[in-house]
């Protein structure tokens, strides 16, 4: 069972920048991959960013340029580097993990329903 921190959030102004992080409690084989998603109040979770063991990275179009995922597999950890904040990105952000082939998505997704392993999330708030 793949244990996943999320850490970063805070409280920014609209134009600042924050970097989330994700521990996972263990090695995540290359076998996975891993994403980071969020859910505003009233609105379902989407995935913004998601990277596999190649190194291969997917982005949501509404943050493409902006946001930037990377992972560093000796210390287990994923990260979400968010630059130029608007108000519309906050959000509980979340960090999940997954093997392939879970729910039949082998390819890199960023539908939730393809992630097996979620965090409990870290909160962003953008303020204009």
């Amino acid at each position: 069972q793949v244990q996943l921190v999320e850490s970063g959030g805070g409280s920014v102004q609209s134009g600042g920048s924050l970097r989330l992080s994700c521990a996972a409690s263990e090695y995540i084989p290359s076998t996975y991959y891993m994403g980071w998603f969020r859910q505003a109040p009233g609105k379902e979770r989407e995935g913004v960013a998601g990277i596999d063991s190649t190194g291969r990275t997917a982005y949501a179009d509404s943050v493409k340029g902006r946001f930037t995922i990377s992972q560093d597999n000796a210390k287990n950890t994923l990260y979400l580097q968010i630059n130029s904040l608007k108000p519309e990105d906050t959000a509980m952000y979340y960090c999940a993990a997954t093997p392939r082939y879970y729910s039949g998505c082998y390819y890199l997704s960023l539908s939730t329903y393809c992630y097996r392993y979620w965090g409990q999330g870290t909160q962003v708030s953008v303020s204009s």
